[in-house]
């Protein structure tokens, strides 16, 4: 079980969003919190280190800290918007 904190600029974000889609992210932060990391993909050029969950046109970038068992959603955003 991971813990999971927000960035202030995600939860921002997040809060911004219509319930659906907050349904839905909830959904995907729960996998998250669960270490459910398979279908993720690692971001490559400036965003080095970080992952990207998809959740139908929206997308969930965060930083994994295996020692630390927590994860830092950076950014909840639409896909044209997120990188």
């Amino acid at each position: 079980m991971f813990d999971v904190a927000f960035d202030p600029e995600a939860q921002k974000e997040f809060l911004k969003l219509d319930t659906q889609a907050q349904n839905l992210i909830a959904v995907k932060i729960l996998d998250l919190k669960n270490g459910n990391f398979a279908t993720d993909k690692s971001l490559k050029g400036k965003h080095k280190g970080k992952f990207r969950k998809r959740v139908g046109d929206y997308r969930i970038i965060y930083l994994k800290e295996n020692s630390l068992l927590l994860i830092t959603l950076i950014r909840i955003a639409h896909r044209k918007e997120v990188y």
